[in-house]
């Protein structure tokens, strides 16, 4: 990490030293939207990765998942049929079970909250994806310790306009799509958009002899209507739908990609959405609000025993075998409103150097589970609800023509119920808060340093099975504090843009997601778990973040990311590692060790060639190292480099693309277990078991735009 990091500082250095005032206009300005003020990328404090449309395109990127590994220091958890569950930094949830959830990263889609359930976040239609990294206290609140995802979808066009793409490929890979957009009157525009998109998956059912019990079918219909009310107010009504049946069969007992199920699971999900934004332009500050409400019915299964009734039929381990289904029903009901006075030219505190933010935000958010289980009697159902009441402000200080303060604070009331069928009933009530002080220094036109320190939190919560002990029920809050310098600008007379970030984050009393692993009574299988989180006492988590983009010649254009990041716990004792010995009171002391989902490093590097003014030639390589599956083992991925690529001919109003994603057919692990046994055959020995991420899939599509 030393080696790099010096080399990518020296190499800054040199490009700050050649930097000149007058940057090229070949590159074009990136702006982030998810601030409280639309903000160039490179003149805005902090660590945010934006990957815009023409990268999903080129990707042919369905869903979040598919592009999150372009950003540095962004992991992604599956054990479904998408990786609904992201790490920043090495910080976020890796599953989700019988527990109610706080997510640490938040997931926005057109100001719609998404957070904790990312399988919904489609990339139909979508103009950029911004991955603010690092707490997001002031901005966002209690779903943002590590960090804030924000999708948003393109705005309705002022002429007539639409596509229409097909895509064909590898696996029964088939996507049909359509967007219209344009002007009602002179009033009133709209845009509404529609993808279908089908996958057979990356599994064999052996069993069943299927090659779909792993599949992909998603619906996703986007619309957007924007209102010109008067010259000082506008108005703007986002609606989303997605319909998700997607199956779930990733587990084999022979930890590859051929399976023995015999009720293959199942990953779904129905999302009525809408949001509702508006903004009244005053004299020196404009009044927004924006108001959502979301509807989101999932229901997520699989075959728990991973194989058939008579798999030990006739053979040694005849009578070992067990069967089992275990399905979980949620129904998450959420809305909030967000009010906001934002100051602009003539507004500003003292003598106009001072502009300001103030704001106050609710949410009301209700989730309902109900899970059927085979060895459960009766169903196992559970409510949490949850009220958040958060002010917020900030003030961005002109201190000189080239320094700028920012300082920022959030106070956060929120309020937990809980309450389930095995007499669990819990309810917090606490006071939240998280800011931030930063300084912002203008090198040159083309250049700006940065420090900044901010807080962010995460509420704590209740564990729901009983079978806990009684101080095991409950876990704290967990809270963060986040040290962060860095470089951004434009050098090599405006050929190169480049961003770097380095961080140091302190971590106290840190959430960490524990299994204790028991027998189904009678019988010698350790396959029934009792999920729960516990506080470790502190952690530590600090690297660097590099991205770029060099347009290295006429026609050949570079880019790239890096991510370099150490993770440890200190002082965390775990009675759930495998290698504790609870019995006699003995944990395991992981001190020291590396969190889980937090790979040392991370790379993407792409190279671009204008073959012609119509043909274009992209090739990409992405990379990580080994990452700890979990805390509770010592399971590891396996460090991978998988490689892209694309050739896009335009003709016209039509576009020809050939394409190709993980080309070298690497099998990568997007979730895995350790230290447990599932297989009759073996007797229920011990063994990590692996979920595989996409295959080599090569494909074709046509899009014609009018």
């Amino acid at each position: 990490m030393t080696s790099t990091l010096r080399y990518v500082v020296l190499f800054l250095a040199v490009a700050t030293c050649n930097s000149v005032a007058n940057a090229s206009e070949f590159l074009e300005e990136i702006v982030v939207t998810a601030k409280f003020r639309d903000a160039d990328v490179l003149k805005t404090p902090g660590s945010i990765s934006v990957i815009d449309a023409d990268t999903i395109i080129r990707r042919e990127a369905r869903h979040l998942e598919e592009v999150l590994n372009l950003a540095p220091n962004v992991n992604y958890s599956s054990g479904a049929s998408r990786g609904r569950y992201i790490q920043i930094r090495g910080i976020g949830e890796r599953s989700q079970f019988i527990e109610p959830l706080n997510p640490s990263v938040g997931i926005l889609i057109d100001n719609i909250d998404y957070s904790g359930i990312g399988g919904a976040a489609s990339t139909l239609d979508i103009k950029q994806i911004e991955i603010l990294r690092g707490p997001q206290g002031t901005l966002y609140g209690a779903n943002a310790l590590a960090g804030l995802i924000n999708l948003k979808s393109n705005d309705p066009s002022e002429q007539l306009e639409g596509s229409l793409k097909a895509v064909v490929g590898d696996y029964g890979y088939q996507t049909l799509m359509g967007v219209l957009s344009g002007p009602i009157n002179d009033a009133v525009g709209y845009r509404l958009a529609i993808q279908h998109h089908e996958v057979d998956g990356f599994v064999d059912n052996d069993f069943l002899d299927k090659e779909d019990t792993d599949n992909i079918d998603e619906l996703t219909i986007r619309g957007k209507l924007r209102f010109h009310v008067t010259d000082a107010l506008s108005m703007g009504l986002s609606g989303l739908y997605v319909d998700i049946d997607n199956g779930y069969d990733a587990f084999s007992l022979d930890n590859t990609r051929h399976t023995l199920s015999d009720e293959p699971g199942h990953d779904r999900h129905e999302s009525k959405a809408v949001a509702i934004e508006a903004v009244w332009q005053r004299d020196g500050f404009d009044a927004e609000v924006v108001a959502s409400y979301a509807d989101n019915d999932m229901q997520y299964g699989f075959d728990e025993d991973w194989s058939f009734v008579d798999i030990c039929t006739g053979t040694p381990c005849e009578g070992w075998e067990y069967s089992s289904f275990d399905d979980y029903t949620r129904d998450r009901d959420s809305a909030s409103i967000d009010l906001r006075l934002v100051s602009h030219e003539g507004g500003q505190f003292l003598n106009g150097s001072t502009d300001w933010v103030v704001g106050i935000y609710w949410r009301d958010q209700d989730e309902s589970l109900v899970r059927n289980y085979t060895f459960f009697p009766t169903d196992f159902t559970s409510t949490f609800e949850t009220r958040n009441l958060a002010v917020y402000g900030q003030l961005d200080t002109r201190l000189s023509d080239s320094l700028t303060l920012s300082t920022g604070l959030r106070l956060e009331h929120r309020k937990a119920d809980y309450t389930d069928s095995d007499t669990v009933d819990h309810d917090v009530s606490e006071t939240l808060w998280g800011g931030l002080i930063a300084l912002e220094y203008s090198l040159s036109e083309g250049t700006m340093v940065y420090g900044l320190i901010s807080r962010g939190y995460k509420a704590g919560g209740v564990n729901s099975n009983p079978a806990l002990d009684i101080d095991a029920r409950e876990f704290d809050t967990e809270d963060m504090w986040n040290f962060e310098s860095g470089i951004k600008g434009v050098w090599l007379e405006g050929n190169l843009q480049a961003q770097l970030a380095l961080f140091y984050q302190k971590r106290e009393e840190i959430q960490v997601k524990q299994s204790l692993v028991d027998p189904i009574a009678g019988s010698s299988c350790p396959c029934t778990f009792t999920d729960y989180f516990a506080n470790a006492a502190k952690g530590s988590n600090y690297g660097l973040e590099l991205e770029f983009y060099w347009h290295a010649h006429e026609v050949v254009g570079i880019y790239g990311s890096l991510g370099l990041l150490e993770t440890e716990f200190d002082d965390f004792l775990s009675f759930s590692h495998a290698n504790a010995d609870s019995d006699s009171g003995i944990p395991v002391d992981l001190n020291g060790r590396e969190q889980a989902h937090a790979p040392s490093y991370q790379f993407a590097l792409g190279v671009e060639f204008q073959i012609s003014e119509s043909l274009t030639l992209n090739l990409e390589t992405e990379g990580k190292d080994r990452f700890y599956l979990s805390p509770r083992h010592e399971e590891k991925t396996q460090d991978y480099e998988v490689v892209h690529a694309s050739l896009r001919y335009l003709i016209g109003s039509w576009e020809l693309s050939a394409w190709g994603r993980n080309l070298t057919d690497e099998d990568v692990i997007v979730r895995g277990f350790g230290s447990f046994g599932n297989d009759p055959r073996k007797f229920y020995a011990t063994e990590p078991y692996y979920q595989y991420g996409e295959r080599r899939v090569v494909g074709v599509s046509v899009s014609y735009d009018f």
